[in-house]
């Protein structure tokens, strides 16, 4: 068929995602799969049921525009014995379809032609093309290895009367890295008598390591004034098809917000968010999840322990990195799709996660798995 020349990308250097390539190479070589992020494991039954029970009993019509309120308030409630910070069900908690639609529709509601958006690389790769499509340059600040941390210092230099907002994410993906109390309160001298909107990703906020406590930006009130806070449901509940997630912010920039939200999705899945709010109840469900993922990693990194393999735990999130200069110097890229082909186990390189070619010979994999899944996968490991 002849295609008329009709288009001029607004994206032109933005391909599909790593997630996907990677996910169906592993797919295509029946590969172990730690590169996308989620569980092979089941949701609660508890849940499903729940989901089930609205279903039957009618509620599966719109929801609300903001979300069920039931829900809202149970979310403002969490949020402020958890972090301290009041929020307002009617004014400032809204549901979403997931995570990502709450970071373009925060991008989307704020950022205009010409303004600069702070972001830390790796960065996850949602946040540059909702600050392109909306007219915004984007600044790129390199997190300092090994422990991926931030030179406020370097953000200092970079903040002018051009910049409209900084975007951080704590736990951190891909490196699993987190932010201290610290980091919260040079961030907050930073922005003092400025216009910087944050956005504070936390979708994995309850996945965090050693008895560290995590630091939301609702523990700092002079944070908590200019932030937009992302939440995932699907992260906390194992259940990352259903694309559920919320916002919490100030009633000025949630009104913004809003008026993105209703034209993007309008509203979200109606019994899942009656089930969720009953849900929220028993605390226990992400209270318990630090444990449950440390578990899992500490599990994992014991499997590991005598590879070739370098690494640090992981102190948040459920990704793992680990680096592979002892083993080879191909780039990350051609070595990750190599393990896929060749060892049957898939993982995303870091590489992915910047938006020029920097390459530390690094490699993210997902160790929400079962334990079945962990031990086949760190065979394979041990033996490259």
């Amino acid at each position: 068929m002849h295609y008329p020349n009709l288009i001029n990308s607004k994206l032109p250097n933005v391909g599909t995602t790593i997630f996907t390539v990677m996910s169906k190479l592993a797919a295509d070589n029946n590969a172990i799969n730690l590169s996308q992020g989620f569980p092979d494991f089941n949701c609660s039954e508890e849940l499903v049921s729940l989901v089930n029970k609205y279903m039957k009993a009618g509620n599966n019509q719109y929801a609300p525009m903001a979300g069920f309120i039931a829900l809202r308030e149970i979310l403002a409630q969490k949020t402020e014995a958890l972090y301290g910070e009041k929020y307002d069900p009617e004014t400032e908690v809204t549901i979403t379809a997931g995570g990502t639609q709450a970071i373009y529709t925060a991008i989307s509601a704020m950022v205009r032609e010409g303004d600069e958006v702070i972001i830390f690389e790796p960065a996850y790769d949602c946040y540059q093309p909702a600050i392109e499509l909306n007219g915004g340059k984007t600044i790129y600040l390199q997190l300092k290895a090994p422990n991926y941390s931030i030179d406020w210092e370097e953000v200092k230099k970079r903040i002018n009367h051009r910049t409209k907002m900084i975007i951080i994410n704590t736990p951190h993906n891909p490196t699993g890295s987190i932010m201290s109390a610290t980091d919260m309160l040079v961030l907050e001298k930073l922005t003092r008598d400025t216009d910087i909107v944050i956005i504070s990703d936390e979708v994995y906020e309850h996945i965090i390591f050693d008895q560290q406590q995590h630091q939301s930006v609702a523990r700092y009130p002079k944070l908590a004034e200019r932030s937009f806070i992302i939440s995932s449901f699907g992260k906390t509940y194992h259940a990352t098809g259903w694309k559920m997630g919320y916002v919490v912010a100030p009633k000025n920039l949630m009104s913004e917000f809003r008026k993105v939200h209703q034209f993007l999705v309008f509203s979200c899945n109606t019994p899942i968010q009656y089930a969720l709010a009953e849900f929220l109840k028993q605390k226990e469900h992400y209270l318990e999840l630090g444990n449950f993922y440390q578990k899992k990693r500490d599990y994992f990194i014991s499997l590991i322990r005598n590879s070739k393999f370098d690494f640090t735990p992981s102190a948040g999130t459920y990704f793992q990195l680990l680096n592979y200069q002892k083993m080879s110097k191909e780039k990350d890229a051609d070595y990750a799709v190599r393990l896929t082909k060749e060892f049957g186990i898939a993982s995303i390189p870091i590489s992915a996660f910047y938006h020029e070619s920097i390459d530390n010979n690094v490699l993210r994999f997902c160790f929400a798995k079962k334990e079945e899944t962990l031990e086949k996968a760190a065979a394979i490991l041990n033996r490259i």
